[in-house]
């Protein structure tokens, strides 16, 4: 069995900018640090995930499993009280791979194509913000609510399009009546028009 190929200096600090690059392009990480969902060191705590994805490639003595990467993220995203549902964490973790790939081999194409796209953002996913206590928040005076003003009361929910709860006529969402939901923390999140005067 063949020793893992490590990455040259120069590949190196490629490397190191394209993880940067791709993290800095993930909406749901860019929203959880802008927000201050994991507190006032959010945006550390995304700096420190790039340090923690070069150590990992730099110093792990066994093969480099794409697993342990979504792992290292997921964990990254709950710090910051941030669960995503959209895919994006294995969509992030399997760039960072192809990308590391690429480098072994001093290919910087990819990394140079974020470079140049960098300033051209896409579409924010899907996001809910919700409470996590017992108490349904519909109503518009949330300054009466002090939970609200901690840190750690506050998770993002990033969700696809496609499986976000809408209330469609004819197209009932699959999930447990809103009341039942409210008691867990969660809220359904109904269309933008009904928004403001919720009964």
């Amino acid at each position: 069995m063949e020793p893992e190929r490590k990455l040259s200096a120069e590949a190196g600090a490629v490397f190191q900018e394209g993880v940067g690059l791709v993290l800095s392009r993930w909406s749901a990480l860019q929203l959880a640090v802008e927000n201050e969902w994991g507190g006032r060191d959010s945006r550390f705590k995304a700096e420190q995930l790039v340090s923690d994805i070069i150590s990992w490639v730099n110093h792990s003595t066994e093969p480099l499993y794409i697993d342990d990467l979504e792992e290292m993220l997921n964990e990254a995203m709950l710090s910051l009280n941030t669960m995503t549902e959209d895919g994006s964490i294995e969509e992030v973790a399997e760039k960072i791979m192809i990308m590391h790939e690429e480098c072994l081999d001093c290919n910087f194409k990819s990394i140079e194509s974020l470079r140049e796209a960098n300033s051209r953002r896409g579409p924010t996913p899907h996001v809910r913000q919700v409470v996590n206590d017992d108490e349904d928040s519909d109503e518009d005076n949330d300054d009466t609510d002090p939970s609200m003003g901690k840190d750690d009361s506050l998770n993002m929910i990033v969700d696809t399009p496609e499986s976000h709860a809408i209330d469609v006529p004819g197209n009932e969402p699959k999930t447990k009546p809103s009341a039942a939901a409210a008691e867990d923390g969660w809220e359904v999140v109904g269309p933008r028009r009904n928004r403001g005067k919720r009964n």
